[in-house]
């Protein structure tokens, strides 16, 4: 991903809440010169220092096949924001777009036991809605098995992550503000979402000094 400098996140604290916090992610890989994607739900978490991906294929989705013997990448990026040029102190100037994106580079294992593959479904259930898991524990031990059948559960182990944030952070503090204050004051949730990031910015910023 190209990132210049002024763009660059490596704080991995914050490389790993973004991407538990915006977890929809997509999973790519090549065959024969061919990209191809998978939209997953991912869960994140760290063993041994490392920073581990977990999630689930449909079984009949045959992309599955091909994360072991492929790098992976996958790529976490949601709130996005066009930003108008009403924002700047100067005429001449041309609108852009505002956004974060975490790519993370690795390797694919793919998990086949019939016991690991439950606690992967247990884990999904325990971060996207924990509430439902007293009707998932309730379920006929046939019917769980079944679903567990036709999935193919596997983890990523990342080796490499990419951290970009484009919150105008060429711009003038002034500048920054106008443009946090005017996404605010919209209904769009993206645009809340990135207003917020640029005020975390500039406190950071401001605490830096």
């Amino acid at each position: 991903m190209y990132i210049p400098k002024i763009n660059l996140e490596t704080d991995r604290d914050e490389i790993i809440s973004f991407m538990k916090q915006f977890s929809f992610a997509t999973i790519i890989t090549a065959k024969d010169g061919c990209p191809i994607a998978t939209h997953l739900p991912f869960f994140i978490t760290e063993r041994d220092n490392n920073i581990i991906l977990t999630s689930h294929f449909a079984k009949a989705n045959e992309h599955w096949m091909d994360i072991v013997s492929n790098n992976v990448l996958v790529i976490f990026s949601e709130p996005h924001a066009y930003i108008s040029t009403n924002n700047y102190s100067r005429e001449m100037e041309v609108p852009t777009w505002n956004y974060v994106s975490i790519h993370a580079y690795g390797k694919g294992k793919l998990i086949m036991e019939s016991e690991k593959v439950f606690n992967v479904l247990e884990q999904t259930i325990d971060t996207y809605e924990s509430s439902y898991q007293s009707k998932w524990k309730n379920f006929p031990n046939d019917y769980k098995t079944r679903m567990v059948n036709g999935i193919m559960a596997f983890e990523i182990l990342v080796t490499e992550t990419q951290a970009k944030k484009k919150l105008s952070q060429n711009k003038t503090i002034e500048e920054r503000q106008r443009i946090a204050e005017s996404l605010s004051q919209t209904s769009n949730t993206n645009n809340e979402l990135i207003a917020g990031f640029i005020w975390d910015g500039l406190l950071k910023k401001n605490k830096g000094k």
